[in-house]
C-alpha cells in the first residue's frame, strides 16, 4: 500500500472511530486531523469535504464489516434457521467490532445522517438493501429445501430480522448492558422455529 493509500486508510479508520463514539455531527474535521496526527492540508487532499469522507467511511470501513458478519454468514446457507440466529447471536455478544455503547454504526448513521443528506441516504440504503436481499433469498433457499414453511414471506422474515437487530442494539446502547440481548435472542429463537 502506498503511503498517500495508508494515510488515506488511517483518517478513514480514526474518523470512524470517532464517529461511531461521539455521532457525526458533533465529530468535527479538526477532531479527526487532531486523532489521526495528518495534516489540514492532507486531510483536503483525500478529502473535499467531510461528507465525502463520511461517505468514503460507509463505502470502505462499513460495507466490508458488513459483507464479513451480515452478509456471508447466511448468503449460502444450508440451515437458514440457525445460520440466522448464529448471525445475529454474535453480532450482539461475539463480534469485537461492534460494542454496546455505542450501538450499531450503519444505525446510528440511518438515524442521523439520512434525514438531510442524500448521499448519506443513498449509501446507506444500498448496504440495507444487500443484506435485505441476502436474507430473502436464504429464505426462499430455504422454502425449497423444506426447511421453511412455503408461507412464509422472506420480506417479512427479512425486515424483522433487521428492525429487531437494530432496536435491541438501541436497548443496549441505552442501558449500557447486553443484558436485554440475551432476553432477545431467547425470543427471536422462538420466532425462528415458529418459521419452520
Amino acid at each position: 500500500m502506498s503511503k498517500a493509500a495508508n494515510t488515506r486508510l488511517t483518517i478513514l479508520q480514526k474518523a470512524f472511530e470517532l464517529i461511531y463514539s461521539k455521532g457525526y455531527q458533533t465529530t468535527s474535521i479538526d477532531d479527526i486531523i487532531a486523532t489521526t496526527q495528518v495534516t489540514k492540508g492532507a486531510f483536503y487532499y483525500h478529502f473535499k469535504t467531510k461528507d465525502e469522507m463520511g461517505v468514503a467511511i460507509i463505502e470502505e470501513i462499513l460495507r466490508p464489516t458488513m459483507l464479513e458478519s451480515f452478509i456471508k454468514p447466511v448468503e449460502n446457507s444450508a440451515n437458514p434457521i440457525e445460520d440466522f440466529y448464529n448471525m445475529i447471536s454474535y453480532l450482539l455478544l461475539d463480534d469485537p467490532f461492534l460494542q454496546v455503547k455505542y450501538g450499531c454504526p450503519v444505525g446510528n448513521l440511518t438515524q442521523e445522517m439520512t434525514p438531510w443528506n442524500n448521499q448519506f441516504s443513498k449509501a446507506l440504503t444500498e448496504l440495507v438493501d444487500q443484506w435485505k436481499i441476502t436474507i430473502e433469498k436464504a429464505v426462499a433457499n430455504a422454502q425449497k429445501s423444506g426447511l421453511i414453511r412455503k408461507d412464509v414471506n422472506g420480506e417479512q422474515v427479512a425486515y424483522f430480522i433487521m428492525s429487531g437487530y437494530w432496536g435491541i442494539r438501541n436497548f443496549g446502547k441505552l442501558q449500557d448492558n447486553n443484558s436485554c440481548y440475551i432476553v432477545y435472542l431467547k425470543e427471536f429463537r422462538n420466532y425462528l422455529n415458529s418459521l419452520k
